[in-house]
């Protein structure tokens, strides 16, 4: 079947297959509602499963060819040259390949998954970066394992996909403070929150600067808030301001087509 998936053109190629998939065409209940693929959920195993087995579908592949990092806020990025069993998934937040065939997938619920692709060498990445990941290296870490695997910073390209936008992304005073003591530019994407112990975060913007600042030029985001657009995204933030009892999971993926 066709599952609902959102497009980019930096990455629509001949030779590249990619998707920012939506919470639909999925058959978990709710609270997860319904293409829910994250293995950490309170969600079925089965209903994961199912959920899987579409993606990959999607991409002409059986589910096991599907791969995504146990993820853990961190910067670190793997290299992928074959599946793996569910249960060996690395504790990381990045992947690299070379392999066609392979599905590398990121997931998220408001952090910004980053899909990227140097399509004239043939390496395909897909990132995790919520706050922590992005402040920390996660973004550089992505670009160093894609460079050791042959692309070149004139070809690629890298796309955030769907994440929660500033206007639903109100956080504490202290986080600005915590950038800003570790990133200079930082303060550029914190605006004044509701009260004076309160601000709003551009974490798309963040991950934008970072991209630019490795010197990329083929970068772009999907422009889609994952807290505030309930028909189409999963999010963690949503789920706990309405004491839900778990959250699904979105998956953004990409391949190198065989």
């Amino acid at each position: 079947m066709t599952l609902p998936r959102i497009l980019h053109p930096l990455l629509d190629l001949p030779n590249i297959q990619h998707g920012f998939f939506t919470r639909l065409g999925g058959v978990s209940p709710f609270p997860y509602e319904s293409l829910n693929v994250g293995q950490g959920s309170k969600d079925t195993r089965d209903n994961i499963l199912e959920n899987r087995r579409r993606v990959a579908a999607s991409f002409g592949q059986p589910e096991a060819r599907l791969l995504n990092c146990y993820q853990v806020h961190s910067k670190i990025a793997v290299t992928v040259d074959g599946p793996w069993p569910t249960e060996d998934r690395p504790e990381a937040d990045g992947l690299v390949t070379t392999t066609p065939g392979l599905i590398l997938g990121a997931l998220s619920a408001d952090c910004a998954p980053i899909l990227w692709a140097d399509p004239v060498n043939g390496v395909v990445g897909a990132c995790h970066a919520g706050w922590k990941g992005a402040l920390g290296g996660m973004i550089e870490a992505e670009y160093a394992a894609l460079l050791a695997k042959g692309a070149e910073a004139r070809h690629l390209r890298a796309v955030i996909g769907p994440c929660i936008a500033q206007a639903s992304y109100e956080v504490s005073a202290d986080y600005e403070e915590t950038f800003c003591a570790q990133d200079a530019d930082s303060a550029a994407f914190f605006i004044a929150g509701k009260t004076a112990d309160k601000r709003y975060f551009d974490l798309p913007g963040f991950c934008m600067m970072r991209l630019k600042r490795l010197g990329l030029t083929q970068v772009a985001t999907t422009g889609h808030d994952t807290c505030a657009e309930e028909a189409l995204f999963h999010s963690n933030r949503r789920g706990f301001l309405r004491q839900e009892p778990d959250y699904g999971r979105l998956i953004s993926a990409i391949m190198l087509r065989p």
